[in-house]
């Protein structure tokens, strides 16, 4: 298993605002590096010296056509690192992997939603939830 513990502890410190608890983000690796949890998707790291200084965790939704098949949901970069290009290569990376269709979610003042726009994600829905 590709480092599970490390990147969760990489991604709940550098989510900031936008991140959720490390608990949660392990569940999302689980699933995507499919650990008894299906359909599964992949992880994706940058790393200096050994260090993790960016991840993506991409999940499968088991969907086709009609909802895309991958999910985006968490890319990070280290804060020393940010604004090199390292994120936008991760992201390049990521869409290479995936062999369907991917959405996200982001907040409108997230600076991340200017990458996802370089790399052609277009806002075609409004988001609503119904949390039980």
């Amino acid at each position: 298993m590709i480092e599970r513990d490390a990147v969760a502890s990489f991604l709940h410190t550098h989510l900031d605002e936008f991140g959720d608890e490390k608990a949660d983000i392990a569940k999302a690796i689980d699933y995507a590096l499919n650990a008894g949890v299906t359909p599964g998707g992949f992880v994706v790291t940058a790393k200096d010296n050994g260090k993790i200084v960016g991840a993506v965790v991409m999940n499968k939704t088991g969907m086709k056509g009609y909802i895309p098949e991958y999910i985006l949901v968490y890319i990070a970069m280290h804060r020393d690192y940010r604004g090199h290009g390292i994120g936008k290569k991760l992201m390049q990376q990521a869409i290479k992997n995936a062999d369907g269709d991917i959405a996200l979610h982001v907040e409108p003042n997230n600076p991340a939603k200017f990458l996802y726009e370089k790399l052609g994600f277009t806002n075609k829905y409004l988001e609503m939830r119904l949390k039980k």
